[in-house]
């Protein structure tokens, strides 16, 4: 049952992200991109805008896919099948720290990335998530 609700906790936690990354990719909540001065910049150059857009929309239709898989998983899968989906979570976001967290992290020290530590912020959030996942695969 709690490997259930870390799955369906997660599902609804992205869910937020892909709607702004949809809909509101500005904003700087729900982990859409508004946090990186690039995406303002990028309006001066429509063509490079409409690429960062294009790589914004693509990010959230792959996590879409993931998460409406995982919501079959929650749903339909037996305990074992969701315990092996959250230690394939926990591997998958443990990626983070391979290419995008020294990204943002260098983005963020050169003021690239409002507000200020937000590297930091995430790094833990994500570390945390990957501890839930195993936690609850454990369990």
């Amino acid at each position: 049952m709690i490997a259930k609700i870390v799955i369906i906790s997660f599902i609804i936690l992205e869910t937020s992200n892909v709607l702004a990354l949809y809909f509101a990719p500005g904003s700087k909540r729900a982990n859409a991109v508004g946090v990186f001065s690039a995406w303002e910049e990028s309006k001066q150059y429509p063509e490079i805008h409409d690429f960062i857009q294009y790589l914004v929309n693509w990010v959230a239709g792959a996590k879409l896919i993931f998460l409406l898989l995982l919501g079959v998983i929650a749903l339909f899968g037996d305990l074992n099948l969701q315990r092996l989906s959250l230690l394939a979570l926990a591997a998958a976001t443990l990626s983070f720290y391979g290419r995008l967290f020294p990204l943002i992290r260098k983005m963020d020290r050169n003021g690239q990335v409002d507000p200020k530590n937000y590297s930091t912020v995430l790094g833990v959030m994500i570390f945390i998530l990957i501890v839930v996942f195993l936690l609850a695969a454990l369990v």
